[in-house]
Order: C-alpha cells, then structure tokens, then sequence
C-alpha cells in the first residue's frame, strides 16, 4: 500500500510539472498527454487533450451542436478501455472514469473583455479549453499487461499524438505515441 500512495502522490504531481513546461511551451494542436501509474493491480491514468483535438475547436459551447459534441466526447472520454485498449488477458476493468471539458469559463470572461484596448495583449492561452479525464482500473492478471493500443486516435480525428508517461514499481519512463503507430509495448517496464 505504501508504494500505491507513493506512486500516486508521483502522478498527482505531473500535471503541475506538465503545466510549468506547458506554460514556456506554445500551445500544440494535435498533442495530447497521458499520464500512468501501475502499482501492482492498480492502474491509475489521468488524461489531458487541447479542445481542438477532442470537438474540433476550443471555445466556450455556443450552439447546441457544440454542447452536443461537448457532452458526445466526454461520455467517449468516459470510457477508458474503448480508447486506451488492454490486452484481455490482463483482465482490466474500470473502477472510476471522470471525464470533462476545463477552461470554457475562463474563454467566457477572456471574450467579456474583448472592448479593451490591450485586449490582444491577453494571453491566447486562457481561451483554450482542455478535455480532463481520470480513470482507475484493476487489473486482475497485471503481469499480462503488455501493452496499450490507442483506439482513441480512430476516435477523434484531430488528435496526432499522445505524450505518455508511466510510473511502475521501477521506475518512469515517457513516450510519444502517434497516430501512424497507435500501440504501446509496455513488457520493457516490467
């Protein structure tokens, strides 16, 4: 149990560390970002996506065909083993999905102060939005956990590229996933 915290205490601390390079970095359509902790029996993964690979665009909702699209990629987001694949014979099943859209409101108030005169002095940043996803699986045979085809590039059409990091008992490793080779082979982490 004290390696499980420790491991997810790791992962909880990523997106802040991908959020300070992500602050120096410009803005990649296309380049999402997945984080993984596998402890044992548990696998934890959070999951980060520019609005514009997800629905096609990164503004606030404003018709009811982008709520539509909106609330259509979130139940999709919901879903963990439809777009991140485990092998079956590592028997994975989701424990908790959390999926939802982050930054809509901070667009809002970023288009309230459009009259300004320094307005294109705003950062382009805060009128993106972020697809936000967090799922907790258990895998009854981890040991068969050899790999993770991304079914979620066939999902959604804009997305190119995963950037994923995993934590084990062993140690961390980062990897670029792309489109054209959408599997992950996990056996060197273990």
């Amino acid at each position: 149990m004290r390696l499980t915290l420790s491991v997810l205490a790791v992962l909880a601390a990523l997106p802040a560390l991908a959020e300070g390079t992500r602050q120096l970095d410009a803005h990649e359509h296309g380049v999402g970002a997945l984080n993984i902790a596998i402890d044992g029996t548990t696998v934890v993964m959070e999951f980060e996506a520019p609005g514009a690979d997800i629905v096609g665009f990164e503004y606030a909702a404003q018709s009811e065909a982008d709520r539509s699209a909106v609330d259509s990629a979130v139940a999709r987001l919901a879903a963990p083993l439809d777009l991140f694949v485990m092998p079956a014979a590592a028997e994975c099943s989701v424990t908790l999905a959390s999926a939802g859209l982050e930054g809509e409101e901070a667009h809002e108030d970023h288009n309230e102060h459009e009259e300004h005169d320094d307005h294109e002095d705003h950062s382009d940043e805060a009128g993106h939005t972020e697809f936000h996803a967090e799922y907790t699986l258990t895998c009854g045979n981890p040991n068969e956990l050899t790999e993770i085809s991304f079914a979620y590039f066939g999902a959604f059409e804009n997305a190119r590229e995963l950037e994923v990091q995993i934590i084990t008992g062993s140690g961390a490793q980062a990897f670029e996933v792309e489109r054209d080779a959408p599997v992950l082979d996990l056996r060197s982490l273990f």
